[in-house]
């Protein structure tokens, strides 16, 4: 969904930013080309790491100031995964990736063109105003100054300063009126060509994600397995072994001593309750009953009343989601407010649920002691594997002190009929 474009005061602002950054631009530059002289020894690693990682911050920052002048997104194209340890694998798969040398680039288009055009746009302003207010401040200049404008208009005092200066000085303004949005979205276009992705690009890193992502759910699907392994293996299996047990007793000793073999039936009758018990909640953490008869909401709002923690619920999906998003995302709110009641020391929640723009988005708040992170084994990293299944995404919001907020977003159509 695109945004409003930015006004002509807006434009203006940028390209005086842009000049501002000329001299980061060539910094950079020079530091890039510096640190690839250096790369043959030891200490160049660590610098061209740097170099590399600062070049990508600043034409990220690039790409989103060409996408809001644009009104669009423009995306990253690097590869999606960096090596996490070892500098020298990390600085040749950044050198190795062809987004880098887009980047690289893109600088020398922007030292060039892309200046020439923020300078363009500042200078016809500011001059139209220089040249408007000339005869205001003529006064300063020397007694015996004679001024040429445009190479043909002579100015050599306050009236001829006035008469000449306004026209001119209007005629750059409108110039400026006209031209400056073009302008400023032909620098953002050429920002956008250099620095978004490419197909290929984007083939690469959805093959990497999907590589990734199945690697994920493979890994999430087994611990599943596992998990309900070791739950019939200790709950229900374990009660019906000890029930086979009791009624095998009860009838050796039935004959003998009826009072025995009575309270024998009756353990072998508690064991059935509780096995059958235990095997409802292994079914209901499989796939709840409530979430196949009531829908998401109804599943959350059930999840809810069994919360010991205050949790308002704000929920607007105009109907059903196939079944495995909403067990997905039944299953990722559930975990999340788990977290909160084990580790937030919160004394409040919220969870929130729309569907628009054809994503479902849920959010996970609390007002507890924040510092949560999916790398701190709080089951966060979970509920990204489980989400990463469906091209689903999870942000976390959580400042030392709080509050905290989970954004998780899954693309996702409705069910027809439903």
């Amino acid at each position: 969904m695109s945004s409003p474009r930015p006004t002509r005061l807006q434009l203006f602002g940028w390209a005086v930013a842009l000049i501002g950054m000329m001299v980061p631009l060539y910094v950079l530059v020079s530091f890039f080309l510096t640190s690839l002289g250096l790369i043959l020894i030891w200490l160049g690693l660590p610098f061209t790491l740097a170099v590399l990682t600062l070049m990508r911050k600043f034409t990220n920052f690039h790409r989103g100031r060409a996408g809001w002048v644009l009104g669009t997104e423009v995306g990253r194209p690097y590869r999606a995964r960096v090596p996490e340890h070892g500098l020298i694998k990390r600085v040749f798969a950044m050198l190795g990736d062809p987004a880098t040398w887009r980047d690289f680039g893109w600088l020398f288009a922007q030292m060039v063109a892309g200046s020439a055009l923020a300078i363009t746009n500042v200078a016809l302003l500011v001059g139209g105003i220089g040249h408007i207010t000339l005869a205001t401040w003529w006064w300063a200049l020397p007694d015996d100054a004679d001024v040429n404008l445009v190479g043909f208009l002579s100015v050599h005092s306050t009236e001829s300063a006035l008469y000449a200066g306004i026209p001119l000085g209007l005629v750059y303004i409108v110039v400026w009126y006209i031209a400056s949005p073009t302008m400023m979205r032909a620098q953002a276009r050429m920002t956008a060509s250099l620095l978004a992705p490419t197909e290929a690009a984007q083939l690469a890193n959805r093959v990497q994600e999907l590589t990734v992502s199945r690697a994920d759910t493979v890994d999430t699907q087994a611990a599943e397995l596992r998990r309900i392994e070791r739950d019939l293996h200790d709950g229900a299996q374990a009660r019906l072994v000890a029930l086979g047990m009791s009624l095998g007793m009860a009838e050796e000793t039935v004959a003998r001593d009826p009072a025995a073999a009575r309270e024998l039936l009756a353990e072998a009758r508690a064991a059935s309750s509780q096995a059958l018990a235990e095997l409802r909640d292994l079914v209901r953490g499989i796939h709840p009953p409530v979430l196949a008869d009531r829908g998401l909401e109804g599943a959350i709002q059930a999840l809810v009343l069994a919360n010991p923690l205050q949790t308002d619920v704000d929920i607007d999906i105009p109907g059903r989601l196939s079944a495995p998003v909403e067990s997905a995302a039944y299953f990722a709110v559930a975990e999340t407010l788990t977290n909160v009641v084990k580790h937030a020391s919160a004394s409040k929640a919220w969870i929130r649920l729309n569907y628009e723009d054809g994503k479902l988005v849920m959010l996970v708040g609390d007002d507890g002691r924040g510092g949560a992170n999916a790398s701190d084994g709080t089951g966060l990293r979970g509920i990204e594997r489980r989400l990463s299944a469906f091209d689903g995404t999870l942000v976390i919001s959580s400042p030392l002190g709080g509050p905290t907020v989970v954004v998780m977003s899954v693309p996702c159509e409705l069910v027809a009929g439903n």
